[in-house]
């Protein structure tokens, strides 16, 4: 291993157990991962079965980028295996849900 890489500025790491847990809607948990400086965030996001955002959940001011890890993400509209990414411009929206239990990268490029 070269350890000059980890001592390059703003190279981080975490795993997913290190990072604190928050229950924002029942069921429904964020992890965040990573915070820049302009505000972009990654996040991973739980999803319990039979969970769903309990409103229309709007990308502002930017957009929101997508990755399902395991289990199926509904976003009102159909549902999306683990493996799919969704990129949802700014101003869109989505009501997320889950039958059986999903697990999400969330990246917000912008702040």
């Amino acid at each position: 291993m070269n350890p000059e890489i980890l001592d390059q500025p703003g190279y981080t790491s975490i795993t997913v157990t290190e990072s604190p847990v928050r229950e924002i809607f029942p069921g429904i948990r964020v992890r965040p991962l990573w915070k820049g400086p302009s505000g972009a965030s990654a996040n991973l996001l739980e999803m319990d079965p039979n969970t769903s955002w309990p409103r229309k959940d709007i990308h502002e001011p930017g957009p929101e980028e997508v990755y399902v890890v395991s289990g199926t993400f509904n976003d009102g509209a159909r549902d999306y295996p683990a493996g799919t990414f969704l990129h949802a411009p700014a101003g869109s929206w989505h009501i997320p849900s889950t039958t059986t239990g999903c697990t999400l990268f969330v990246f917000y490029p912008e702040g």
